[in-house]
């Protein structure tokens, strides 16, 4: 109902971000590979609300579109917190925890909540170092959404942040 409720009031989602929210409500199992900054899933309220500001300060969203997204991000965290959570597998290259974004405080708080998800059974935190250098496994956001339909078969879909910045999606 949210996710609906946003897509009627904000043009200015990105393309494809409608679906993807939908996939990622139903998904069992959710992979991604982060390559710019912390997944919007494990992001603090500090965090986006940085992320977001930093976008007003440029141009690119109003005040208002800002906390409309900071709330929006913080309410999709809560498929978290389901009685029956999706496993949550999350690749961050080593340049997200290395960006420093709202500042010392913020980071620090950022972090120290990556610390406690990872304790989670149901989530895995992994960083993928600078040292792979040019053997990174993926130069875009990528995520692996996998579900299981009414007749038990897995569904999967993918998605990835193309360079123009929207979502390019692939089903199996």
């Amino acid at each position: 109902m949210l996710l609906m409720w946003y897509q009627l009031r904000n043009a200015a989602i990105l393309e494809g971000f409608p679906e993807y929210a939908r996939y990622e409500g139903l998904a069992e199992q959710i992979r991604i590979f982060e390559n710019d900054f912390i997944n919007g899933l494990l992001q603090t309220r500090g965090y986006v609300t940085a992320l977001q500001m930093g976008f007003v300060r440029q141009g690119a969203a109003t005040q208002k579109l800002a906390e409309e997204r900071i709330e929006f991000r913080l309410a999709r965290q809560r498929l978290l917190d389901r009685s029956s959570p999706p496993l949550l597998h999350v690749v961050l290259d080593e340049s997200c925890l290395r960006r420093a974004v709202g500042g010392r405080d913020v980071m620090i708080e950022q972090l120290l909540h990556l610390e406690r998800m990872s304790t989670r059974r149901d989530v895995i935190i992994q960083i993928a170092p600078f040292s792979l250098g040019e053997e990174r496994p993926f130069t875009h956001m990528t995520a692996l959404l996998i579900a299981v339909d009414a007749l038990g078969q897995a569904e999967s879909r993918a998605f990835i942040r193309a360079a123009r910045r929207d979502l390019e999606w692939m089903s199996t």
